[in-house]
């Protein structure tokens, strides 16, 4: 039970590091944007990117909540299914 409280805790840092990078690099895009409207074309593919990221960021951390709160409520332990689900996250974050 320590290693998947281990492996949560590390996949929220990990989620919270990736979230702050493309949020700075998210603002980066938009300041070059915001200088040339030709630019554009070129930036708005990247940021797109960068949005997507955070998305992912965001379902990423739906998820591992919801898997906390279910274990939380039964205090039974966690299902196979929910130590997959963290697994998913934690091999998706590699």
């Amino acid at each position: 039970m320590k290693n998947i409280e281990k492996f949560i805790e590390e996949s929220i840092d990990n989620i919270r590091d990736d979230r702050a990078i493309a949020s700075a690099m998210l603002i980066d895009v938009m300041k070059h944007i915001k200088t040339d409207d030709s630019k554009h074309q070129y930036f708005g593919p990247v940021a797109a990117k960068y949005l997507e990221t955070l998305q992912r960021s965001n379902e990423q951390l739906v998820k591992i909540i919801s898997l906390i709160q279910k274990k939380n409520s039964s205090q039974k332990g966690l299902s196979e299914e929910d130590k997959e689900n963290i697994y998913d996250v934690i091999r998706n974050k590699e």
